[in-house]
């Protein structure tokens, strides 16, 4: 296995924790806060785009090293 799998690998399980983290604080907000479910909604969206933009751009990076 080469090191760009490795490395691709550890960016998707580092975007599926980071995704998680996320959507539970802001699922935990809004239970708190009923009232702002809109502006924590478009928060956790807006989190979980740079996430996975940043997740893509690693993976990236490693297979072209690979």
């Amino acid at each position: 296995m080469s090191a760009a799998a490795i490395g691709a690998g550890l960016a998707v399980i580092g975007a599926g924790i980071g995704l998680g983290l996320v959507w539970m604080g802001g699922i935990m907000a809004i239970g708190r806060q009923p009232e702002m479910q809109g502006k924590l909604q478009a928060y956790m969206l807006m989190g979980t785009a740079f996430i996975e933009g940043t997740a893509l751009l690693a993976i990236v990076i490693c297979l072209m090293k690979g």
